[in-house]
């Protein structure tokens, strides 16, 4: 299992179309991906999931992932929440 808390720089957050681009990243991993915050916990895959979590700019998430990528996903995805837009 991997794991890699970052902080959310997208300029709307995890919210909307942003949210969208994140679960179809999230969907191109074999391993079960998750979204934590707080202490909620989400499939990453999942798109409802996602939007429910309310994720703005400026906040810490953890990625989880667990499988045969595991670590690509984590970094895929890292990089995709951390980058300013």
């Amino acid at each position: 299992m991997a794991e890699k808390t970052v902080e959310v720089k997208l300029k709307t957050g995890l919210q909307a179309r942003q949210a969208a681009l994140f679960v179809q990243e999230a969907n191109k991993f074999l391993s079960d991906v998750f979204l934590k915050k707080d202490e909620r916990q989400v499939n990453a895959k999942s798109i409802m999931g996602v939007m429910s979590l309310a994720i703005a700019k400026g906040v810490s998430v953890t990625l989880i992932a667990e499988g045969v990528d595991e670590e690509q996903a984590i970094s895929t995805l890292a990089l995709l929440v951390e980058k300013e837009n």
